[in-house]
């Protein structure tokens, strides 16, 4: 760190030689102090720090450190995708590092991480894990391959009356408030000559009356808002509602959905790729 601070290689050095006693070094905090001290920082912190020295690199390893960064529900979330089995020869940081990044459950149609910073879940929903009105019938819905989607599908609307899109959901949340959204687009992109292009000619009467969003949880909590879709060959992320979790290791079960199904006018033109639950404090970079 400073000039006055010697590593511990220079100082076993200098002892040898007899020119003068060694100078105490980051190297001689003993591991049980450096751990205390890193359990207080944020991840990210943790792992910059683990490249200061040997004992810093153990230190960082201890599992209490983790498991102080894990949310108390990670057990739940780590059965889900990791396996029970897995878990048990995992190390906290080991199991902290896996849930961090992406994982797909329920045969791929979801997809599940931990924050690094929040510790909270975010979780992605296929358009192939909603309920889709006319999903099965091709006069009306169809599943177009795309790169746009991190599913690689999107549901696309050609033409219909009746337009509802469903999700359900019983997930253990970590305590913390969360944000539902849908992420949609009016029109279907593709690329031509290695440029993106998004054909619209099937996009109409979205203008006429607002979709309605609706988000229901087991524990009483309600939202419901109208909006008109908007931004024709844009990917557009639609707010639906928030929910608080505030009792740990407790399922919390969830109803949500999409409609506009008066039924004067058809709808089409309209790509569904996903839900997603995230903290509400990191919807805004979704947008």
């Amino acid at each position: 760190m400073g000039a006055g601070v010697s590593s511990p290689d220079r100082a076993e050095d200098e002892e040898g030689s007899g020119s003068h006693p060694s100078i105490p070094g980051l190297g001689d905090i003993p591991e049980s102090c450096i751990s205390s001290l890193l359990i207080n920082l944020d991840p990210p912190d943790i792992c910059k720090l683990a490249r200061v020295n040997r004992a810093f690199h153990r230190a960082s390893s201890a599992d209490f450190v983790w498991e102080s960064k894990l949310p108390p529900s990670y057990k739940f979330l780590a059965n889900k995708v990791l396996g029970e089995q897995n878990i048990a020869t995992m190390t906290k940081k080991e199991i902290y590092a896996k849930l961090s990044l992406p994982n797909r459950f329920d045969g791929g149609a979801k997809e599940v991480w931990l924050d690094k910073c929040s510790g909270l879940v975010c979780l992605f929903m296929s358009s192939k894990s909603l309920k889709i009105t006319g999903i099965d019938d091709r006069r009306y819905w169809n599943y177009i391959p795309t790169e746009e989607s991190r599913f690689k599908s999107v549901a696309y609307l050609q033409q219909m009356w009746w337009v509802e899109v469903v999700g359900e959901l019983e997930f253990e949340f970590p305590v913390g408030s969360y944000s539902l959204v849908f992420r949609l687009q009016l029109g279907k992109a593709s690329k031509r000559l290695g440029r993106r292009v998004c054909n619209v000619d099937q996009v109409h009467g979205w203008d006429i009356k607002p979709v309605r969003f609706q988000l229901s949880t087991s524990d009483g909590q309600h939202s419901l808002s109208e909006c008109y879709l908007h931004g024709p060959g844009e990917w557009v992320y639609y707010h639906v509602g928030d929910f608080v979790v505030e009792k740990p290791n407790e399922p919390t079960i969830m109803k949500f959905s999409l409609a506009q199904i008066d039924c004067t006018h058809t709808k089409g033109g309209l790509c569904v790729d996903s839900a997603i639950i995230c903290p509400t404090l990191l919807r805004e970079r979704l947008e």
